[in-house]
């Protein structure tokens, strides 16, 4: 790798545009290195697909009742309509229709107050609504720093990434760890595990100087990328089904996937 593509890795460059926060300048720059070096394009899809991984292990469905009962209120918000018609009565009338008129005014008066009263009513529930929407909105962005700092900890040059798939046993399991040597951090994200007896489980264990140390046991709902405890001198990384709610010693014999470490 020549100079001048190793400068502009660790520029940060390539980091601020897949995030889209670089300037025009700075993203025609960017385009122009992705293009012209293969070295760099390939570290940009690699980039593309750990931010993939990590904005999927911490998507959460938006509610939709929020807006949809927003809109339901203004859907149902009464729009009055006042028309105006003018009658003409002969002088001998004009007393009655005042009587009249003074009826239908107080009846207005009363109808456009429990309106009011009704439309003030609604405007709280919105406010409610918004509020929580503003809730929903803080949580959102303390998500996305979780996520930003995943994305960092993948993109590291130190991580190394490990696919584990499934024997003869589990042939659709798959998971992928990502272990950081230099800062003692791993996690793993479950892609798919086959699905078990309800008494049964899947665990993940470390070959540690000959004993099989627990790491923790890999729920079908729970996929989403984790943390796991890092064995430092690991040899390899093992699944293996287990009792419901885990086991304390390793069943070998019921060993679904095994995977080297480097």
């Amino acid at each position: 790798m020549n100079e001048k593509i190793t400068t502009f890795l660790n520029s940060g460059l390539l980091d601020k545009y897949l995030l889209g926060e670089t300037t025009s300048a700075e993203a025609e720059i960017a385009e122009s290195f992705i293009a012209r070096y293969p070295e760099i394009e390939n570290t940009y899809n690699i980039m593309q697909h750990n931010l993939e991984v990590v904005v999927k292990a911490n998507a959460v469905e938006a509610p939709k009742s929020i807006l949809n009962n927003i809109l339901d209120e203004l859907d149902n918000t009464p729009v009055v309509k006042l028309n105006i018609v003018k009658k003409y009565k002969k002088w001998y009338k004009f007393s009655v229709a005042a009587s009249v008129a003074a009826l239908i005014f107080a009846s207005s008066s009363m109808y456009f107050y429990d309106q009011n009263q009704k439309l003030h009513s609604e405007t709280l529930v919105v406010d409610d609504e918004i509020n929580d929407l503003r809730g929903d909105i803080a949580k959102n962005n303390e998500m996305l720093d979780s996520v930003m700092r995943q994305l960092l900890k993948l993109n590291n040059p130190e991580t190394e990434k490990y696919i584990i798939k499934g024997n003869e046993r589990a042939k659709d399991l798959k998971t992928v760890a990502y272990i950081n040597p230099s800062e003692k951090t791993s996690m793993i994200d479950v892609v798919s595990l086959p699905e078990l007896p309800e008494e049964q489980c899947y665990q993940i264990w470390a070959e540690l100087q000959g004993k099989m140390v627990n790491l923790g046991i890999l729920d079908k709902a729970d996929r989403q990328l984790r943390s796991i405890p890092y064995m430092e001198d690991a040899l390899a990384l093992s699944i293996t089904i287990e009792p419901k709610g885990g086991n304390t010693i390793a069943s070998m014999q019921n060993s679904v996937a095994q995977i080297k470490l480097q």
